[in-house]
């Protein structure tokens, strides 16, 4: 019979912290596996010595290549791709034999570790037993005394092997963080921790457990002096108080036309560094609720007086998010902030504008690629510029030819405005042309129809609801699958 193949977890390095289950192990089986780099020495071997006796089968798998470089000609990749193919056919040859295989590894095996390269060549092969160990995450939160993760915060466990761009995106959108496989790594994750503001809750962990461990404050950490062995920690946020700001900030965040599934990881992660969240109480409510974080909801009708209360707190040193719904740039917060951080009084504050997933760009990309040409963008609400002023830029618009998105097109007190709008459209444009009347886009009463425009129903449409008019190049074609789908080609023709 085949022998059974195990994949011990140590821990993070200290032997007291291995399981019982992985000590019982290694003293059953006949073979221990260890990596090993080229000078022999192994952290693996080291954590388990006491338990190694000398009728064990001892098999170092040493590593070809480690930071050096190599000649095979796959690079590093065909060279360790060759080294673990060669290793699992030394260690099914034992379990051919036999004998049981003890395969150790560092933490956790299948959590970064090497032995998962063996496990994929061989578990489907032989009986096999994974020993879960401590990883050198939690390891490294018990060293620090700090959380990892408290409540509905998120933990992300990051390789700082990632390219910064995807590192940062990844930083700014979590709330807690581990990022691992520091060593050459380290400037990269210490220039974005920087760079998405929170470098100050960075802690650093170096060999948790083990001899030369090493706690400090990630910024206090000069890079020479960082081994492949370390973690960059951001600890759970609950209960920590903000730090005192001469000066805070405002951003203002676009999140999209619904649920989190539209925020941005930029806009997701000023959401969950802010102090204070400010908004028409329909867009907070999108936001998840954070420990610590304060919410000031007003109604839709006060923009001015949110933009200036935002910046009042900033002007206090809080890190304030104004929330808008779609882009805040588009129909939306950014400009009553901006006009309001154009006083005198304001000029100081620093302020930002996330963009954010707009409707316009949300409806056409559940209904095809009606936006596929030139278009326009024309609220309908008379509310801050007459209507007159709106039926020329219509008249306008439709004589161009363009494709039109049209805001704010109805509400319960604006109701003769889609009518006049479908007259004024038909003057240029065919009866058939194909309108796109999208509702809730993203929401839970989602609704997508396609309709001509002649039959345009003024009584469907409401404030939640968006009109995307084709062009005369629009078209609708009806899939394999009985879908329609409307899309604008890109090249217009030539008179």
């Amino acid at each position: 019979m085949s022998g059974k193949l195990y994949g011990v977890g140590l821990g993070p390095g200290d032997p007291s912290l291995m399981t019982v289950r992985a000590v019982e192990v290694i003293a059953e089986a006949d073979v221990i596996a260890y990596h090993s780099a080229r000078h022999g020495r192994s952290i693996a071997r080291s954590i388990a010595a006491k338990h190694i006796r000398e009728s064990h089968i001892e098999e170092p798998l040493v590593y070809p290549v480690t930071t050096e470089t190599t000649d095979h000609p796959g690079g590093y990749k065909g060279a360790m791709e060759d080294f673990y193919a060669e290793a699992s056919t030394r260690l099914a040859a034992h379990l051919d034999a036999g004998r049981t295989v003890a395969v150790l590894a560092e933490g956790d095996p299948l959590f970064y570790g090497s032995y998962m390269h063996m496990h994929k060549r061989l578990a489907d092969r032989y009986d096999t037993e994974v020993i879960p160990g401590v990883t050198s995450v939690s390891a490294a939160a018990a060293r620090l005394g700090a959380p990892l993760a408290e409540g509905e915060e998120v933990l992300t466990i990051l390789p700082g092997t990632l390219p910064e761009e995807e590192l940062a995106a990844r930083l700014t959108s979590t709330d807690a963080a581990v990022v691992m496989k520091l060593g050459r790594t380290f400037p990269k994750v210490r220039r974005v921790l920087e760079s998405s503001g929170r470098l100050g809750e960075a802690r650093y962990v170096e060999r948790a457990t083990m001899s030369g461990e090493r706690l400090a404050e990630l910024a206090d950490v000069e890079a020479e002096s960082v081994p492949y062995f370390s973690v960059a920690v951001l600890p759970s946020q609950v209960d920590t108080e903000p730090s005192a700001r001469e000066w805070g900030e405002v951003v203002v965040v676009g999140t999209g036309p619904a649920g989190p599934l539209w925020l941005t990881p930029e806009s997701r992660g000023a959401l969950a560094a802010a102090d204070d969240l400010v908004g028409y109480t329909t867009y907070l409510d999108r936001v998840p609720v954070r420990p610590g974080q304060r919410r000031h909801g007003s109604d839709n009708r006060v923009e001015a007086e949110r933009a200036e209360f935002a910046l009042q707190l900033a002007q206090r040193g809080r890190r304030v998010a104004v929330v808008s719904g779609g882009d805040p740039g588009i129909f939306a917060m950014a400009t009553a902030v901006l006009e309001v951080a154009s006083q005198e009084e304001y000029r100081d504050v620093r302020v930002r504008v996330l963009p954010g997933v707009t409707a316009a760009n949300a409806a056409a990309a559940r209904a095809g690629a009606p936006l596929g040409h030139d278009y326009a963008t024309i609220s309908l609400s008379d509310r801050l510029k007459p209507w007159d002023v709106i039926a020329d830029r219509l008249r306008a618009a439709a004589s161009a030819d363009l494709v039109l998105a049209l805001y704010n097109p109805g509400s319960r007190s604006r109701t003769w405005q889609v009518g006049k709008a479908r007259e004024l459209l038909l003057e240029h444009r065919a009866p058939d042309t194909p309108v796109v009347v999208a509702r809730d886009v993203g929401g839970s009463g989602e609704r997508i129809r396609i309709v001509r425009l002649a039959n345009l129903d003024p009584a469907e449409v409401d404030m939640r609801t968006i009109l995307l008019v084709g062009s005369s190049q629009t078209q609708v074609v009806r899939r394999g699958n009985g879908e329609e789908v409307v899309w604008t080609p890109r090249r217009y023709p030539e008179a």
